[in-house]
Order: C-alpha cells, then sequence, then structure tokens
C-alpha cells in the first residue's frame, strides 16, 4: 500500500521500501533568475522520480518548494519563467531542512534529467555548498538533451522539453519540478518508441510517417516497452547536433519565407497522447516556423472567447505578403489532407482569408499558466523609428497593454509556429506567434 505524508511545501509518495540503489533518480530544480551582475541562483523547488531503469516503473517521488535566505532574490522575471512567488515559498522550508532528503535522493544513484549537466547539477551542488555540506555525487548522470539530441536529431527544433512535449502532443510545459519530471520521462519513453519503430521498418528513414498500428497498439507499446538509458544500442542518428542556447527564449531555425522550398515541406502524422493523432508540418527534417516581417495590422486585437486559464484568447488579423501565402497554402493543403486520411470529419478552416485586393492570416497570442500565475507567453518587442530593436517589459502584460501595440496600419515583424488542431468538429493550422517586433511608425 503507498504511504503518503503532504504538507503545504513537500509531498513524498512511496510505493515500495528498498535498500538499493540502482534506480535512476529523474530530478529537476527550478531557481530564481538573476537580475544583477554577479548575482547567483537561488533554489526555489526541488523534484525527484526515482524510476525503475528496466521498465520505467516510477518507485518514489518528492517534491518541496525551497524558501531562498534573500527572498527578494524572486524578480518578477524569475515569476514569468516558473510561477514561483514570494508568497508561495514564505512558508516553505530553507534548504537546509530538505538537504537531508536531497541527499538520501540523489547520492550514490544514477542522475537523469533535461540539460542537467549544465544547470541542475551545478544548482544542487551550489546549494549545498552554501550550507556547509558535501553535496551529494552521481554514479553516472543522463541528460536528455544531450542523448536526443545526438540519437533523436533535430526533429523537434531546438530540443527543449516545451518543443519535445509539443512534438509529441503532451501538453505545455508548467516548468515544475515535478512535472517537467514525469514530462522528461514521457519524452523519453515517446523518442525511444519513434526509434524503436524506424529501426524495425524496412527501408525507413527518421522521417517516413509511422502509419504501421493502431493507435492504441503504439500507446500500449510505449507503457511496455522496457528501457535502459544506459545500454541502448540504438544506431546514432547522424544528423548534426544542435547548441544549447539555454534561457527562457531562443528563436533560432525560423525561416524566412524565401528561404522555404515548397517541395521540402511535408506533413507528419506521429502518435499523441491517449491513442489520438497529431499532425505535425515539416520543412526537410524539422519542424517549420517562420519569420514573416513588414506585414501591415489589418484589425487589432479580438477578445471574443476565453482559455481555459481564464484569460481572453487573443488573436489579431494581419495581410501577408505573396511569398508568405504561397507557402502557408502550401502547408494548408498538405495539413488538409492528412487530416482526412486520418478519418476526421472536423470541417476544416482555411488559414488564409482572400478578398478582392488583399489576403489576411490571423496569429493568435497564446497564454501559458505557471502554478497560479496565467501569462500572456508572446515576447512583445517595438522597433523605433532609429531601427533600435527593444524588449518592452511583459511581464503581468494585459490586454489592454497588447491591444495598445496592435493598432491597425501598424507593421510586424512576427515569429510564428505552425500548430494542426482539430477540435469540436473544427481543423485548421493555427498560427502562434512566439515573438512579434511591432514598428513603432
Amino acid at each position: 500500500m503507498a504511504e503518503e505524508t503532504t504538507t503545504s511545501a513537500a509531498t513524498t509518495t512511496t510505493t515500495t521500501t528498498t535498500s538499493r540503489r540502482d534506480e535512476i533518480a529523474f530530478f529537476d530544480v527550478e531557481t530564481t533568475v538573476p537580475f544583477r551582475t554577479g548575482q547567483g541562483y537561488s533554489l526555489l523547488e526541488f523534484g525527484a522520480v526515482l524510476v525503475c531503469p528496466r521498465r520505467l516503473v516510477e518507485v518514489e517521488c518528492f517534491s518541496t518548494l525551497v524558501c531562498p535566505r534573500d527572498i527578494s532574490a524572486i524578480s518578477a522575471q524569475s515569476v514569468r519563467c516558473n510561477g514561483i512567488t514570494r508568497d508561495a515559498v514564505s512558508s516553505a522550508p530553507p534548504f537546509s531542512s530538505v538537504a537531508d532528503r536531497v541527499f538520501d535522493i540523489l547520492h550514490g544513484r544514477v542522475w537523469a534529467g533535461h540539460n542537467i549537466l549544465r544547470f541542475d547539477c551545478p544548482r544542487i551542488r551550489e546549494a549545498f555548498q552554501e550550507i556547509g555540506r558535501v553535496p551529494p555525487e552521481p554514479r553516472g548522470t543522463i541528460d536528455s538533451l544531450q542523448l536526443l539530441t545526438q540519437r533523436f536529431g533535430r526533429r523537434a527544433g531546438d530540443m527543449k522539453m516545451a518543443s519535445l512535449a509539443n512534438y509529441f502532443g503532451l501538453g505545455r510545459q508548467k516548468h515544475r519540478s515535478l512535472d517537467d519530471v514525469r514530462m522528461n520521462i514521457e519524452v523519453l519513453k515517446y523518442c525511444a518508441m519513434v526509434l524503436f519503430l524506424e529501426s524495425s521498418l524496412p527501408d525507413a528513414s527518421p522521417t517516413d510517417e509511422l502509419i504501421t498500428a493502431d493507435p492504441p497498439e503504439l500507446i500500449q507499446l510505449v507503457d511496455q516497452m522496457k528501457i535502459d538509458p544506459l545500454q541502448s544500442d540504438t544506431p546514432v542518428n547522424e544528423r548534426p547536433a544542435l547548441e544549447n542556447t539555454g534561457g527562457c527564449s531562443g528563436y533560432e531555425g525560423f525561416l524566412k519565407p524565401e528561404e522555404v522550398s515548397i517541395s521540402s515541406i511535408s506533413t507528419h502524422r506521429l502518435p499523441s497522447y491517449r491513442g489520438t493523432w497529431r499532425i505535425s508540418i515539416h520543412h526537410k527534417y524539422m519542424p517549420l516556423q517562420l519569420l514573416c516581417t513588414g506585414m501591415q495590422i489589418h484589425l487589432g486585437l479580438s477578445t471574443k472567447f476565453k482559455d481555459q486559464a481564464g484569460l481572453p484568447k487573443l488573436s489579431f488579423l494581419v495581410k501577408p505578403s505573396p511569398h508568405i501565402c504561397h507557402v502557408l497554402e502550401a502547408c494548408d493543403g498538405l495539413a488538409q489532407r492528412s487530416h482526412l486520411e486520418l478519418g476526421s470529419t472536423s470541417d476544416w478552416r482555411p488559414l488564409i482569408r482572400k478578398f478582392t485586393n488583399s489576403s489576411t492570416i490571423r496569429l493568435q497570442i497564446p497564454s501559458v499558466v505557471n502554478g497560479d500565475v496565467a501569462t500572456y507567453s508572446t515576447d512583445f518587442y517595438l522597433k523605433e523609428p532609429s531601427n533600435n530593436v527593444r524588449q518592452c517589459d511583459t511581464n503581468g502584460i494585459s490586454e489592454a497593454d497588447i491591444e495598445s501595440l496592435l493598432v491597425p496600419g501598424k507593421y510586424v515583424d512576427a515569429y510564428i509556429g505552425l500548430d494542426v488542431y482539430d477540435y469540436c468538429q473544427s481543423a485548421g493550422i493555427r498560427l502562434v506567434a512566439k515573438k512579434l517586433i511591432v514598428h513603432s511608425a
């Protein structure tokens, strides 16, 4: 029987008791974001899951918020990254009170996580050194960022956890320790499944569509696979590794329309969550993301509907160039064909609205929920008449703030992701604005 102890700051769940330390410790930390020169990171949350390496069965999990020594280190930028506020940690224990538990979970085990070699491992060692304790030492490390970049290639773009989760339709990354750890494990399952199937198909390349079994059979295969990350013999993907740029944002891999070869656009039907399928639009072997410049705002902000976070679903219309239309029409046609081949009966909504003298496309401004904080996740920049570009203060940006920026008649440069949806008998491509540069004049 599972034993569970819960407090306001820490949660522990134990499903089995064992003295062996051959489990893999998947862990993640959330920290403050330094905002002045010489300032270090302060630990805000630690989460870990102990996993049997042969069957990926969860043996034990632990998570706790941590109150830093200097609570003023939790800046607005820090809250924007992980949603952990000063109030949230004010009653949490200091790291010295949970250090024994963290040490017991980590010491002598194989450590695993996404980008842990560059970020999480140093933060753990710093936290122990700060309280005058010897830090735990791993028996080995598995950095899934490096592992998947080498073996899965660049097909999920920048290979950040959020990009990988989006690629497999696993939902949004929450940037909370225990949630991110479990998402990391699910991502590894899906990547292993794809690599396993690709190596089993005759004359299959990594970009072939995996339509060889019914969706429920594929999902069952994921759950039953026995994987040992330390002894994987999957052939190394020969594609070049993408450098990890770190940080909360990055806009590598966005293509201008003139850089897109129409013949290289393809759709990929991938197993998604709970036996469903999702369609992904690729250019060559990477998800297609576009940098569209000089588009005039046709209609300002629409706030007709609300999302699951209770925020208005913001969108606005722009006038794309003929070159942008050409690329998007190709994407729309391919995605619609894949949508029909999957047997969907939803009505397909055209991506481009055509008028006598012009065309328009709708850009979506997504929201993101971090803990109890819901914000809009698009990064806004302002291009001044001098051509200087400066970032707007988007922490807690409101609907009114965005409306004042997106005025009809102004021009905007947009970094766009293409998200194929099929929901409530409506289907199509959603153009998600990751970054917007608004021309001030």
